[in-house]
């Protein structure tokens, strides 16, 4: 993990500002989604990038089946069955 050296506080309703810099940066935007996870005393944010609903595999093409995002694999596996 590398250090940025940026203090932020955090306000009274729990939020904290990341800084224009690293957004843009990491490209992420006010629309964008951030998953949280723990790692002892530390917490991590991360832009979420969903995988396939199937086989959790990410960074593919999904496309949505009745609400379920898909990749191309699992959806000719699904149509085999």
């Amino acid at each position: 993990m590398k250090s940025t050296g940026i203090v932020r506080a955090v306000d009274p309703l729990g939020r904290i500002v990341i800084p224009m810099e690293l957004r843009k940066t990491l490209g992420i935007t006010e629309l964008s989604s951030m998953e949280i996870f723990t790692d002892n005393e530390s917490i991590i944010l991360r832009k979420y990038n969903p995988g396939c609903s199937c086989c959790k595999e990410a960074g593919v093409e999904l496309k949505e089946v009745s609400g379920i995002k898909l990749c191309a694999k699992c959806i000719e596996k699904i149509k085999k069955l």
